[in-house]
């Protein structure tokens, strides 16, 4: 299975919806992809939605490290929501819950960082 990516921006707030597998197939290509709208529109907070992902590894974990130290950069925040299990798991065993904000939902993310 492939990754399936859809990205919407509110104010300076960079949501993405990942579908799929986020592995090191995909991983560069949604990193660059990052990068270049987080450029083009001075993203400040990113905020990624895994609900509808099934899988992610190492190259997974490393796109959101690289990430958060972008928008700590810009004084921003990275938040994670609607956590399936097997993510949930892969984020506690990875110590990214140390650096993410984890929300129930985009709503509830949206309220966070005051773009609802």
């Amino acid at each position: 299975m492939s990754l399936s990516v859809h990205f919407f921006l509110k104010s300076d707030t960079l949501f993405i919806r990942l579908s799929g597998e986020l592995d090191h197939h995909s991983s560069s290509q949604l990193r660059e992809r990052i990068n270049t709208l987080m450029e083009q529109y001075e993203i400040k907070n990113i905020v990624f939605n895994f609900k509808n992902l099934s899988f992610m590894d190492s190259s997974g974990i490393g796109v959101m490290l690289g990430r958060y130290n972008q928008v700590k950069k810009n004084k921003g925040l990275l938040l994670a929501c609607d956590l399936n299990g097997s993510i949930e798991k892969i984020i506690k065993l990875s110590g990214l819950y140390k650096i993410l904000v984890i929300t129930k939902d985009e709503e509830q993310a949206s309220n966070y960082l005051g773009v609802a």
